[in-house]
Parts: structure tokens; C-alpha cells; sequence
């Protein structure tokens, strides 16, 4: 009997069993979440300030705690960080995943409890296997080594025992020991700051492992993956490691790189499954390996809620539970999870495909940006590049728009920018540097990812001429109103349209 099959067998059969209830039990197993979230947080300050004690289903939920954002829970937030206790979790929260900015901040720092990291993280990093070897009974992926690709942390405000970083350095750091014999790098090649140097040392140590399962951002990892073939010699990653198996993806869409693995990986039966996890929780798998949808994870520390997009930014929109979502509408995605986010608004949008059992697929962001390679760009950020670039070159910016290129064979990538001026710098070149060093100074995404040019190169900016944008909303009859040109586009399609007018 192979590694894999006692590891299904002693690990994973209960826990595809308890799946299944997913399929009839939705609703009741929401319900149950959200009760034991307000129970066990009753006594906190938050939970004392909205009488938790007293809420008894979810319409008194409703009426006593109010929508959140970062915006509204960061002073909480930042005295958790301080080491108070018993703000919006009980007892201490020692770790910080560090997310891309708001309007005000550079970065956001999600908490993530003891709770959360076992009840939400872990639990989905379980499941993805469990329903991984429920589609292929007969993988051996323990039989081998698991490349698991993370980030980095550092400490927080000097707290003792207290650190901030990328949720996957988290994951990482508190993982059970035991994991580090079927994982590769070594810790503290995983954890290494520059990735350019973690880059290599992946490649060196795995180089001559047996690995048969890989888990990651796709940018991050087809750099990786990539100097390992350099390192190698060899044209396909099969000659490396001939029994890999599979790739747990997420973070950022996988459509722009797929043919880009599958050049990489020819071998028949290479298998691909996607889970939404963000620093804010893990909130869906791809069950089913024909459907693109993913199965939402529903008995974690997380209670869902949704906002109809058509609602959204009003008011008094009419939030719906799970059990009030219809398939083939937009929602934002609001939780309340055991982290201490209480029905905070993720940013992510969301369209259910089916409610029995719960799948969906993730439609993009609540706000215009780009997220092509994990740098999460928003138009706040875009306005303070170019306010500074048109200060320090005497230019004035009329319109624009933004969009991604995709990596090449090569795994080169960049921005591209299609301005239109009222007054053109007289350096070009200079006004594209000014704004991309702009761009890494306010985003620690976007820095991150311009890193040494590793996994973004210098963005472009190509001129449009007079007029451009006005004809475009012309032909397509938006002229006037409250009708924009859409800044930033995670999709090339109104910035391919633009360029075939600006010819």
C-alpha cells in the first residue's frame, strides 16, 4: 500500500464523508457558524459594544452590526497589533497577514487568530487535498514531495512573539512539524525576504527531489519553475520530476498562464485545481475538475453574506445571507469570520453557478484594477502615480487607461499605459519612471512585484492621440452622462479596442 493511500485512508476518508453535507445541509451549517462566532466572541469589546449576548439569528445580526471595511475596524485593528486583548477576538492575536492598501494606507494588515489559522486556513489547505484525491483515487502525490512557494514576515511594532507578513509565511511558520517531511524548501529557504535569492535556492534544493504536487501564485511559481528548467538542462518539467501531479493554485486568475504550464508540463494527466484563499480567509476549492466553478467551503470559522452589485455603494443595500443568493448574479462578498472581521466587505465579487451544493466563480473586485500577477493595483493608486509624475515633469494628463500584458514564453510581463496628454512631458521615458517608482512607494504589492524586474518589468506607456477617448465612448454611444472610460482593467479587451483606433 503506497504513502498516499494510508494518508487517505487515516486522514481523509472522514473528512470527505463530512463534505457531503455540503451538498444538502448549507443553510443549517451557516446558521451554526455564525451562533458559534457570536458566542465566542460575545465577551470582546466588539461583541460587548453590539450585544452579541443578545442576538439570537440573523436578522437581530443584521440590525445590530453594521457593515465594515478596512477603513472602519483599522483603529481596532492597529491597538490588536499593539497587543491589546479582547478587541475584536478574544485573547491575543499575535499574527498580521499584510494585504495590498486602501485609498489611505499602503497596506492593510488582516489579523489572524490561533482560531483562524486552524478553522480557516488549515482547514482549507486539508480540503484541497481531501477533494484533490476524491477526483483521483488512485494519486500518490504522498509518495512524494510537496514545492510549497511562500512569502516572507518580520516582526510587528516589536511585540515579543507578535509578526507581519504575507499569509503564506504564516501558514508556513505555524505549520505542524511533521509537514516539513513530505515539503520542500527548507524552512528557512521558504521564508527568505528576497525572492530573487529564494528563486535559486528553490531551484538547488529541489532540483533532485521527488516532487509530486506544487502549491502557489502562478506568476510566483512559473519564475520558480522556470530557473529550475535553466538549473536542469532539460525542455520539460516531467524530465525534472517526472511523478508531479498536480498544482493547488490560487491568489490570482490561472486563464492568462495555463498555456504557459501546459507548455511546461506536457505530460498527459497533470491535473489543476484552484482555491480562493486570501489573507482574509479560504473560502472555496475546485471540487469537480470539468466545472470551473469552485465548491464554497461553508463549516469554517466563516459566515458569508452578500451584497446584489446593483446595490452596492448605496444607502441601505439589501445584504442577503447564503441562503438568499440566486445563481447567475453579481454580489460582493462580505464575512464575519473568527479573525475578528465582522461582516467586513472583502472587495471581491462573486456569481454563484449553483445552490445545491454552493459553487460559484469569482467575477473580479467591487472597484476598477489591476490584479494580473498579485500586485493589486487600484485607481486611487493610479491618480497618485500620476498626480506626482505630472508635478515633477510639468505635464498634464487628459485620459487614460491601463491594463496588463501578459508574460511571454520568456515569464516577462508588464503594465501597459495608453495616456493621453493635454501637455506631454518632454521625457517620456522620465514620466514613466517617475510614475512606476510612485506606483511601488504607495503599493506594497505592486513593489513586491516589481522586485528586480523578476516578475513585472518597467511599465510602458504609449501616447494616444488627441481626441482618442472621446471617439471611443462615441462609438460605443457613451458619450456624456455618467459614462467613464474604466482606468484600470484587469482585462485587455477596452485597451486593445483603444489601440486599434489610436493606429
Amino acid at each position: 500500500m503506497s504513502v498516499t493511500s494510508i494518508a487517505q485512508n487515516l486522514f481523509f476518508a472522514r473528512r470527505q464523508k463530512e463534505l457531503q453535507k455540503h451538498l444538502t445541509q448549507g443553510a443549517e451549517i451557516q446558521r451554526n457558524v455564525l451562533k458559534s462566532l457570536l458566542r465566542r466572541a460575545e465577551d470582546t469589546e466588539y461583541g460587548r459594544n453590539h450585544a452579541f449576548s443578545a442576538v439570537r439569528d440573523y436578522e437581530t445580526f443584521c440590525q445590530d452590526v453594521p457593515l465594515n471595511d478596512y477603513e472602519s475596524l483599522k483603529q481596532d485593528i492597529d491597538r490588536m497589533r499593539h497587543g491589546e486583548k479582547d478587541i475584536l477576538w478574544p485573547g491575543q492575536v499575535r499574527w498580521y497577514a499584510k494585504s495590498s492598501g486602501t485609498t489611505n494606507d499602503k497596506s492593510k494588515f488582516i489579523p489572524v487568530s490561533q482560531e483562524g489559522l486552524q478553522k480557516i486556513h488549515y482547514a482549507g489547505g486539508t480540503d484541497s487535498v481531501a477533494l484533490y484525491l476524491m477526483n483521483n483515487p488512485h494519486s500518490r502525490i504522498f509518495d512524494g514531495r510537496a514545492l510549497i512557494l511562500g512569502g516572507s514576515h518580520q516582526s510587528n511594532y516589536n511585540i515579543h512573539g507578535s509578526l507581519v507578513g504575507d499569509l503564506s509565511a504564516i501558514l508556513i511558520e505555524n505549520i505542524n512539524p511533521l509537514a516539513n517531511f513530505v515539503r520542500v524548501p527548507k524552512k528557512k529557504t521558504a521564508l527568505l525576504s528576497d525572492f530573487e535569492v529564494k528563486r535559486e535556492r528553490i531551484a538547488q534544493e529541489t532540483l533532485h527531489k521527488n516532487v509530486t504536487n506544487i502549491s502557489g501564485v502562478p506568476s510566483w511559481m512559473l519564475s520558480v519553475l522556470l530557473r529550475v528548467l535553466e538549473l536542469s538542462g532539460k525542455s520539460h518539467l516531467e524530465e525534472v520530476w517526472p511523478n508531479l501531479e498536480v498544482f493547488f493554485h490560487g491568489g490570482i486568475a490561472f486563464t492568462p498562464y495555463r498555456k504557459q504550464y501546459e507548455q511546461l508540463i506536457t505530460k498527459s494527466g497533470m491535473h489543476y485545481e484552484e482555491t480562493y484563499n486570501a489573507s482574509e480567509g479560504f473560502f472555496g476549492i475546485q471540487s469537480d475538475p470539468a466545472d470551473k466553478s469552485m465548491l464554497l467551503m461553508l463549516d469554517y470559522d466563516v459566515f458569508y453574506e452578500f451584497i446584489p452589485m446593483d446595490e452596492f455603494g448605496t444607502p441601505s443595500p439589501n445584504v442577503v445571507p447564503l441562503w438568499g443568493v440566486e445563481t447567475g448574479k453579481n454580489y460582493a462578498m462580505v464575512i464575519t469570520t473568527s479573525c475578528g472581521l465582522w461582516r467586513y466587505i472583502i472587495g471581491d465579487t462573486v456569481q454563484f453557478t449553483s445552490c445545491n451544493p454552493y459553487k460559484f466563480i469569482i467575477t473580479g473586485r467591487t472597484k476598477h484594477f489591476i490584479n494580473a500577477f498579485g500586485e493589486e493595483l487600484i485607481v486611487d493608486n493610479a491618480e497618485q502615480g500620476l498626480a506626482y509624475a505630472c508635478l515633477e515633469t510639468d505635464a498634464e494628463v487628459l485620459e487614460y487607461t491601463a491594463a496588463p500584458v501578459f508574460m511571454d514564453e520568456n515569464g516577462k510581463c508588464r503594465h501597459q499605459w495608453l495616456i493621453e496628454f493635454s501637455r506631454e512631458p518632454s521625457d517620456l521615458s522620465r514620466f514613466a519612471s517617475l510614475l512606476d517608482s510612485k506606483l511601488q512607494e504607495i503599493n506594497s504589492d505592486y513593489e513586491a512585484k516589481r522586485f528586480k524586474d523578476i516578475t513585472l518589468q518597467p511599465l510602458e506607456i504609449v501616447k494616444a492621440k488627441p481626441g482618442l477617448f472621446h471617439a471611443w465612448l462615441k462609438q460605443r454611444g457613451k458619450l456624456g452622462g455618467q459614462h467613464k472610460v474604466p482606468r484600470l482593467s484587469n482585462s485587455r479587451e477596452h485597451i486593445e479596442q483603444l489601440l486599434r483606433l489610436n493606429k
